[in-house]
């Protein structure tokens, strides 16, 4: 009786071992099959990072992925965008790690604040964190907006650094000061928590760091994760990419030619067309970069002054000073004369750029203004007299009548040495009343 007593017994046990054997199996494949999710942030912070973003916190939390991670590279941004991805990121129920990186990249102005506002900040060898503080070149400041712009700025620092415990004073002083420091310096003075050399360094060195997300403690478990990269969508990444300072300004520059373009050979078309989405898509990304309306202002004197030497008798003089302003408005476009966020990033336009642009606008008008001068010396002829010698496209076959185009107008007319097929060019030789004398060209 005992012996059955102690084989129940030790089935019982066995069978309970079974099943916590079992219990565990999941929980081992869940591991091995975690889910990081890896975002790019490369360029200004905008409403399309700040959209992108918290789309991807969303869905990752409805996913259940074990971590998000974000490359960044970036010169800063909008504040209202980066108020929107800090607020997510703290209020965020999967971990958010931001990494710095590659080598060269920066978490700059608003970047400084996204990094300390993550679960685990880290940066990449040979990056920098911080030069966070208004910027306002050149003209008179108004002390007490920019005193109001910094304590405001300062402020949500040290709020962000404090409930992430990261080094509060430092992030005020990157504010108030701004101060810019190397990975190593951001590690040792608390700003971040880890240099990695690259990603799978990075999963290494957090797998098993315990964090406190929204929804509570978590465990990562990321040396065995599978890394799921999610970049923009076509659209997001299509307008992100002419935030770009320098894409920004080719866009303007484009613009003013295919309008110009459009005024000296009205209906056209294509150029004015070309030249008015460029226009619009390089306002659009002003809006997210410190643009000085000074600098603007000049850019648009030097496209007056370009369309009004179409119009005039002058020999240059127009044009070249158009240039002048053109040149100035570039080198002064990204200086704003007044302090702006400490978010925005500080950026100016590739000098190599500016040349090139202005070297093709004085490439273009140059042609321009020597069809203009060709025109104006040749001889005035007036009547019908002055279609003869000029050519044209036979739209019909002439057999040996039938019709011919000379610029945008059509003529009836008379192939006097054989018959000419559609498509081909002709020359005009007489005009009889209505009736235009061609032969083949």
């Amino acid at each position: 009786m005992d012996y059955r007593k102690i084989r129940v017994m030790t089935w019982l046990f066995a069978l309970l071992a079974l099943v916590g054997i079992l219990a565990l199996i999941p929980r081992a494949e869940g591991a091995a099959n975690a889910e990081v999710r890896l975002l790019t942030i490369d360029g200004v912070i905008n409403p399309l990072t700040a959209q992108y973003l918290t789309r991807e916190l969303r869905e990752g939390a409805e996913a259940q992925v074990e971590v998000v991670v974000v490359l960044l590279n970036t010169p800063g941004g909008l504040e209202s965008s980066m108020r929107e991805m800090t607020e997510a990121m703290l209020n965020s129920p999967v971990p958010v790690v931001v990494f710095v990186a590659p080598p060269g990249a920066r978490a700059a102005s608003a970047g400084m604040f996204v990094t300390i506002a993550s679960h685990v900040a880290a940066m990449a060898p040979g990056t920098n964190i911080g030069a966070a503080h208004p910027v306002g070149l050149g003209g008179q400041t108004d002390p007490v907006m920019a005193e109001k712009l910094v304590n405001d700025a300062a402020a949500q620092a040290r709020a962000i650094a404090a409930t992430r415990g990261r080094n509060a004073a430092w992030a005020e002083q990157a504010v108030r000061e701004s101060v810019s420091i190397t990975a190593e310096e951001a590690l040792d003075q608390g700003v971040i928590d880890l240099i990695a050399s690259d990603l799978d360094d990075l999963l290494q060195k957090i797998d098993g760091r315990r964090l406190v997300t929204a929804e509570g403690e978590v465990i990562l478990r990321t040396a065995e994760a599978s890394v799921v990269e999610r970049p923009m969508n076509l659209v997001e990444g299509i307008l992100h990419a002419i935030t770009d300072p320098n894409v920004a300004y080719i866009l303007f520059t484009i613009g003013v030619i295919g309008i110009i373009a459009e005024l000296y050979n009205p209906g056209a078309l294509f150029p004015g067309i070309t030249g008015a989405i460029s226009l619009v898509l390089a306002f659009v990304a002003f809006g997210s970069l410190p643009i000085n309306w000074a600098g603007i202002l000049l850019l648009l004197l030097a496209v007056g002054l370009f369309v009004a030497e179409l119009y005039t008798e002058g020999i240059g003089i127009l044009a070249a000073g158009g240039l002048i302003a053109f040149i100035h408005g570039s080198l002064m476009l990204y200086t704003p004369l007044t302090p702006t966020s400490p978010a925005m990033p500080e950026v100016q336009v590739s000098l190599w750029v500016t040349a090139i642009m202005a070297g093709g606008i004085a490439g273009f008008f140059t042609l321009v203004l020597r069809a203009v001068l060709r025109a104006r010396r040749a001889p005035i002829m007036v009547g019908v007299e002055a279609l003869i010698g000029r050519t044209g496209t036979a739209v019909s076959d002439l057999t040996p009548v039938g019709t011919v185009r000379v610029d945008s107008e059509i003529w009836r007319a008379i192939a006097e040495e054989g018959p000419v097929r559609a498509g081909e060019e002709v020359q005009i030789t007489n005009v009889e009343g209505v009736t235009l004398k061609v032969k083949r060209q």
